[in-house]
């Protein structure tokens, strides 16, 4: 009796093979579509977070600009400082809101 040959491939299993088709295509999926808007959400929430501590910082900036204007301004009587460092500080946040609002939109031609 001849010794029986075995086909190529005859001794792989299928089941193997087909679970790591399966695996595949699922991590395909997943890379193209849970990956960017698990970045995309990682982008939101950091940008969010810098952007309102970005806000806290200068706001206590700018505080404490006013505040160590109004002690130490050395070129005005003592009941006048308070009113020039306000004057500027609104003078400065009045130009720079006027300078936004001229560039919110484009101009129209």
């Amino acid at each position: 009796m001849p010794d029986q040959v075995s086909a190529p491939g005859a001794d792989r299993d299928w089941t193997v093979e087909v679970a790591d088709r399966i695996e595949s295509v699922v991590d395909t999926v997943r890379a193209k579509t849970t990956v960017p808007v698990t970045t995309a959400a990682h982008v939101i929430v950091f940008g969010l977070v810098a952007g309102v501590l970005g806000s806290v910082a200068f706001f206590l900036l700018v505080v404490a600009g006013v505040r160590v204007l109004d002690v130490y301004l050395p070129f005005h009587p003592l009941p006048r400082r308070v009113w020039v460092v306000d004057a500027g500080a609104a003078a400065i946040f009045l130009g720079a809101g006027a300078f936004l609002w001229r560039k919110r939109r484009p101009k129209l031609s």
